[in-house]
């Protein structure tokens, strides 16, 4: 089971996960104040106000940090040692931030022993708490029971999801084989049709039925369908139900109506106000906070190559409304290594110098970036760009690729979240699939959102090339 908040589809587990994770932050200060008392510890003070407020300061950047390291993230595999590095990371980080908070502003008293010990509270609350729930939740509880209306090649594509977290959202109960339809499923999970499918849906507790014929205008029983729906069961198409699970919109199911007629895909003047504003915030203050990061690969990049040596690199790029821009990295590559003509980067790629290796890897090379945001050529979250040639490549094998031009290419976006990084053209289609789901749900809130996963990708270092 999910919901939806702000365009953004939550597992009722991870919600119920993040109250009680919400809840241990917020009481974590007053229980090492009350443990404080003596030796242990410095109490808040007597002034109730800044003991909540100490106590709410810690909670938020606890919550997101949690939630920057990826702990809250539907596709989150790691194992019981990878969450706890990750939840100590993110408790340490909202210690740091909540003293920084501290010595700016001197009424918001936490002292640095009760902080201390309000910390070793929430990482050894919080790997307790997941530890319990993981044991005692029962996650078919939370899956929603899920009846699939076809058996054809449409339908055999809910069999084909890759990831066992796409998949974690919902039990599949049966495939109901259609008029017309080519039987592609497999013959066990295949039932014949009922009677009738209200009644049969309700004796076996149907959460939602899925649409997915190869054909609806030759058995479309809509009476039925209008009748579960009528009692609470949801009816959904199968594009929209993929696009729900995986977080991409399925090029391969999808029909140009659903695309054109669909909610999302939306824009307005007040949206693109709210995105500036955003951009130019995040990006003044990521500027002035990554100067002296950006200094150092400045002189490192100088000895390496030279002193005359160029340090930025300047490459055409196409932009929103396929308009071209020239784009800002830190050069990576040996001079000239062009010279044959735009390729793809591929792993371990022989043109990347020793300096350049490392700000691949901890991403330092888009830093330069943030001065095209302030330029207004990208966005701070949106599609990455890419270069004319590969665009007007890409455009003649891949269906809507230049939707995607809609809005600002950007640094970071949902693409480079959910897919590692790839030069193929089956990689072009994986990420404009999710490129696409972006374009169709983008907001402010869907925007924070992958601000602070992409600190999970620049920490651990995901689809580094």
């Amino acid at each position: 089971m999910s919901f939806r908040i702000f365009n953004l589809h939550v597992r009722l587990s991870l919600m119920l996960l993040a109250i009680l994770e919400g809840a241990l932050l917020l009481f974590a200060p007053h229980v090492a104040t009350w443990l404080g008392i003596g030796s242990l510890g410095e109490s808040f003070g007597t002034n109730s106000d800044a003991v909540w407020t100490g106590s709410v300061v810690f909670a938020a950047f606890g919550f997101m940090s949690l939630t920057a390291v990826g702990l809250y993230s539907n596709r989150q595999r790691s194992e019981i040692t990878g969450v706890a590095v990750r939840v100590v990371a993110a408790i340490t980080g909202a210690v740091v931030m909540s003293a920084l908070v501290h010595y700016f502003l001197p009424d918001i008293a936490i002292g640095r022993r009760t902080l201390a010990t309000a910390a070793g509270i929430a990482v050894v609350g919080s790997l307790g708490l997941r530890g319990a729930l993981e044991r005692l939740l029962d996650e078919e509880l939370f899956k929603r029971r899920v009846l699939v209306f076809g058996s054809g090649r449409r339908a055999a594509s809910l069999l084909e999801l890759r990831r066992r977290s796409d998949a974690r959202g919902f039990r599949l109960l049966a495939f109901v084989a259609a008029e017309g339809d080519e039987v592609v499923v497999p013959a066990d999970q295949l039932i014949p049709r009922p009677k009738d499918i209200f009644r049969w849906s309700s004796e076996y507790n149907v959460d939602e039925i899925i649409l997915a014929m190869d054909d609806r205008r030759r058995d479309f029983p809509m009476e039925e369908l209008l009748e579960c729906r009528l009692a609470g069961i949801d009816v959904l198409e199968l594009p929209s139900f993929l696009e729900r699970e995986t977080g991409r919109v399925r090029l391969d199911v999808v029909t140009p109506s659903w695309i054109v007629l669909g909610e999302g895909f939306r824009d307005s003047q007040l949206l693109q106000a709210i995105e500036r504003t955003f951009d130019i915030v995040v990006s003044v203050a990521l500027l002035i906070v990554t100067l002296p990061i950006m200094l150092i690969t400045t002189i490192a990049i100088r000895m390496e190559d030279g002193m005359r040596a160029p340090v930025l690199y300047r490459q055409l790029r196409v932009g929103r409304y396929n308009q071209p821009f020239e784009i800002l990295k830190f050069r990576s590559m040996r001079e000239n290594a062009e010279q044959g003509g735009a390729v793809w980067a591929v792993p371990d790629d022989p043109r990347v110098t020793r300096v350049g290796w490392c700000i691949r890897k901890t991403r330092i090379d888009e830093l330069p970036q943030l001065i095209n945001v302030l330029r207004g050529d990208m966005s701070f979250v949106g599609p990455r760009p890419e270069r004319p040639e590969f665009v007007d490549e890409l455009s003649k094998c891949l269906p809507h690729y230049r939707s995607r031009h809609a809005v600002k290419p950007g640094i970071t976006g949902w693409a480079q979240l959910c897919y590692p990084y790839g030069a193929s053209h089956q990689d072009a289609l994986e990420k404009l699939q999710y490129d696409l789901f972006y374009v169709k749900h983008r907001s402010l809130v869907f925007d924070l959102a992958i601000v602070l996963q992409t600190v999970e990708v620049v920490l651990w270092g995901k689809g580094a090339r």
